[in-house]
């Protein structure tokens, strides 16, 4: 293969860029800077009321495994409405959990306790079911699991 090589004396600039003369923002950023931020709905998440709820789920503890049931992974949805319906769908370890009845209770008892909370409801669910793997890392660095 074989290549030609051309001498050449000079080569032509391109074209420089023109710019109007039309008024330009000096940063574009500028605009993006001055909004304030959006304030947090208290019910969504990172919203005071949500992180309340959940907060008061990381006070209740599974009997049987020294973690709250939050960082267990229990905990698989947290709802909460503008007017103060707080509706927590869980789970347990095993359906035969030795507190599947009292468990549910609690957790309502306590989400309805929270400020600003008027009801709550708790939905338990089995699908899909409870493992290991839906636990923080906190909670399996507890259990020696990390």
């Amino acid at each position: 293969m074989s290549f030609e090589v051309e001498q050449v004396d000079a080569v032509t600039p391109p074209p420089k860029a023109r710019v109007d003369d039309a008024p330009r923002e000096r940063d574009y950023l500028s605009g993006f800077l001055a909004q304030k931020p959006a304030a947090e709905a208290p019910g969504e998440p990172g919203g005071a009321l949500y992180e309340a709820v959940i907060d008061a789920l990381k006070d209740i503890f599974d009997p049987e495994i020294p973690v709250n049931i939050y960082d267990l992974g229990l905990i698989y949805g947290v709802d909460v409405t503008d007017d103060g319906h707080a509706a927590v769908t869980m789970t347990l370890t095993t359906p035969h959990c030795p507190v599947a009845e009292s468990m549910p209770a609690e957790v309502e008892l306590r989400v309805a306790s929270v400020p600003g909370i008027a009801t709550a409801e708790v939905n338990l669910v089995w699908h899909p079911p409870w493992d290991p793997q839906k636990m923080s890392d906190d909670a399996k660095l507890e259990l020696g699991m990390l």
